[in-house]
């Protein structure tokens, strides 16, 4: 058994790196890309190529396969890992500063006006970024499953870890609160976003240092190196035909929700009319709204099961997103439909906020158990990379769907809603043919 302040500081890493997610995930996309009146310089080139991409959306995408190559191979180099220290611990110690560093350089363009320099500058800070969110998250992750010795501990988790990146996405969110203090100092627009980006990676570094600083890996987790090579593990891997039923169902969620995150302050702006600082309103009360929810969602699934409650999870979230396609279509309030939008996808996001991760761990335990190959940074980078895959699909799919009817059209806003929720309705099809594991 683990103390409960094992399992905090084990959680507050998730927070750290959340924070440094959440500033990719919600605001790069919009600092290179901005519509409307946003005083951002033009970096690279905005215009569409090919009439359905754009620079921003092709770089990203490029991250993401840059993602799915270092995934399993750094998965596997910590599984094998005989380190007297510990087979993850290490890993995260050796990625949590230039993790930090480059969410930065990101975000910091070496030029106000050559394209191409800008571009390949971009281009590998981004592809840096990806390869150390992997070294530091793959191993992060295997350790749910190891920490956690029962079902209902792994779960606990799950649930704790959940709660910490929504509060890391939270904080993400809120830089549009806190550069106009740097605006209103006389600082540009850009600048004041780039020292906001700053200040929250700071703070995203100091929580990701806690579970290295206080968990001694060798006392809680009992050290069983796979004894298979890359190869094999992966092939073994993705022959847990149940496993990838619920991996394709997750890809789904993953879509899903960097849809939310890409298009927030697209809906809230060009939809709704409202200010940006509503980006962080609605996170926020997404956020809260998960966070009251978290206790039930950790009571019904150990009472209904863990598919029974993802099943609902998305049929909300679906629901959610037919919604958000007629966001300031509807007779009243703007803000009002903002909070509906918001109790729609909330519930949905609070179930899924927990039980991917104890799901993956319960299988990759009891596969371990059977097998006697315990490969839980395998299942975990696969899982990963599904959720990677699906914000890279998704970032791709939300820039070319954005542009349809032209740079000043609302259409290809709401279009980006119908999209994920059809995506959600045939992995939900799917899903149905999974089998809960208990162990």
């Amino acid at each position: 058994m683990i103390t409960r302040k094992i399992k905090w500081m084990y959680a507050l890493g998730q927070l750290g790196w959340s924070i440094l997610s959440g500033i990719i995930q919600v605001w790069l996309l919009w600092f290179y890309n901005p519509k409307g009146a946003a005083n951002i310089p033009e970096f690279i080139p905005r215009q569409p190529i090919l009439g359905i991409f754009v620079v921003i959306g092709l770089i990203t995408m490029l991250g993401r396969f840059m993602d799915a190559i270092t995934d399993p191979l750094i998965a596997n180099a910590s599984d094998k890992s005989k380190n007297p220290k510990g087979r993850r611990i290490p890993f995260m110690k050796r990625a949590v500063l230039p993790f930090t560093i480059l969410t930065i350089l990101v975000f910091i363009s070496p030029t106000q006006s050559n394209y191409l320099i800008n571009i390949i500058w971009l281009t590998i800070t981004l592809l840096g970024y990806y390869v150390m969110y992997t070294m530091y998250v793959a191993p992060y992750f295997a350790l749910t499953s190891e920490l956690g010795k029962t079902e209902d501990e792994r779960l606990d988790l799950s649930t704790m870890i959940a709660l910490t990146w929504f509060l890391g996405y939270i904080i993400a969110s809120g830089a549009s609160l806190i550069w106009p203090i740097f605006e209103n100092i006389g600082l540009s627009t850009t600048l004041s976003i780039q020292i906001t980006i700053i200040i929250l990676a700071i703070i995203g570094l100091i929580f990701m240092l806690c579970p290295i600083i206080a968990i001694d890996e060798v006392k809680y987790v009992e050290q069983k190196p796979s004894g298979i090579n890359l190869k094999e593990a992966i092939k073994v891997t993705l022959k847990n035909k149940n496993f990838m039923i619920f991996e394709i169902f997750f890809l789904a969620y993953g879509i899903a929700i960097t849809i939310f995150q890409s298009g927030n302050v697209y809906y809230v702006t060009l939809l709704l009319g409202l200010k940006e600082s509503w980006v962080t309103i609605i996170t926020a009360l997404t956020g809260v709204l998960a966070f009251s929810m978290y206790p039930l969602v950790n009571r019904f699934s150990k009472r209904l099961g863990k598919k029974n409650l993802c099943i609902f999870a998305m049929i909300l979230l679906i629901i959610a997103y037919i919604y958000c396609a007629f966001l300031g279509l509807y007779p009243f309030d703007p803000r009002i439909q903002a909070i509906i939008f918001v109790l729609l996808a909330g519930v949905g996001f609070a179930i899924f906020g927990i039980l991917p991760n104890a799901i993956c761990a319960d299988i990759a335990y009891h596969d371990g158990m059977v097998s006697g190959n315990h490969r839980a940074g395998m299942f975990f980078s696969i899982q990963t990379f599904m959720n990677k895959l699906g914000q890279m699909l998704a970032m791709l799919i939300f820039t070319g769907v954005l542009l349809i009817g032209g740079d000043q059209s609302v259409i290809g806003v709401r279009l980006t809603g119908i999209v994920a929720s059809a995506i959600g309705f045939v992995a939900l099809l799917l899903f149905t043919k999974f089998k809960e594991v208990r162990t």
